[in-house]
């Protein structure tokens, strides 16, 4: 597991560095296909408890509101999200091939929103200005937090942290992890001027909120009955497995460096 895991990273790390760095089309276009994936796991999990949400209907909503994170000024987010509610909901009312509509497309409209809304903040923060710095940021300090807590977790966990969503989290895993987060984007954030207090508070504040990005995925997988979003990534799981602790992430920057730092 451990070999599987580390050669996935080998091949994934550069990919991610270089699309990040390129930004422009070629981060939008890496960002779409992610989410892409992300959500048709979303979805193929919620039908394998019986739903039926509407993979059009949630992954239409989804490319919406990246496009509206990449080209503003066409104010995409409120016709589109008006539209797809509207569409989506009008569609249930055809279906006769479920017995549940009403909670089909309640997860049609939560799993875009999920993803493409939280998503839509990577397009916004590499498009701002030092964007590409904001993103290193928040990449090497989930990464660094994820590692650190896999590690410590792996040598040191002995208390369970949250047993009925992720039996194998530890406080142990979870406390090292926060310190290894603070401590990455402490060196990141005076590496690239941010500032010694506001590079320990934003690490402090990044390091709280990943775990429970994490969570949010354990949880939706216990209910479904599940282990992996999907197999896509040797070692890994799936691709929301993959992006859940960032989609907390990205926000908590985006957040506190356009209202607090200021982009």
């Amino acid at each position: 597991m451990f070999i599987q895991r580390l050669l996935s990273a080998a091949i994934l790390v550069p990919l991610v560095a270089g699309v990040t760095y390129a930004g422009g089309l070629w981060f939008f276009v890496a960002i779409v296909f992610a989410a892409s994936i992300a959500g048709y796991e979303f979805f193929h999990m919620m039908r394998l408890r019986g739903y039926k949400p509407s993979s059009f209907w949630g992954l239409a909503l989804i490319w919406l509101l990246l496009a509206d994170a990449r080209y503003p000024a066409w104010q995409l987010a409120k016709p589109a999200l008006t539209g797809v509610i509207v569409l989506s909901l009008s569609w249930q009312l055809f279906k006769k091939d479920t017995a549940t509509p009403t909670v089909d497309w309640a997860l049609t409209v939560a799993g875009a929103l999920y993803l493409g809304w939280m998503a839509s903040h990577f397009i916004s923060l590499r498009d701002a200005p030092r964007g590409f710095e904001w993103m290193v940021l928040t990449l090497l300090s989930t990464w660094g937090a994820d590692t650190g807590a896999y590690f410590i977790g792996l040598s040191l966990g002995r208390h369970k942290f949250f047993p009925r969503l992720s039996p194998k989290k530890t406080w142990e895993g979870t406390i090292g992890g926060w310190f290894c987060g603070v401590a990455v984007t402490l060196s990141i954030g005076l590496g690239i001027g941010l500032g010694f207090a506001h590079s320990l508070v934003l690490g402090a504040l990044v390091s709280t909120f990943l775990p429970f990005g994490d969570l949010a995925v354990s949880m939706m997988k216990r209910q479904v009955g599940v282990k992996d979003t999907s197999g896509l990534i040797p070692g890994h799981g799936g691709m929301l497995d993959r992006i859940d602790s960032l989609l907390f992430a990205v926000v908590v920057v985006y957040y506190y460096v356009r209202w607090v730092v200021g982009l």
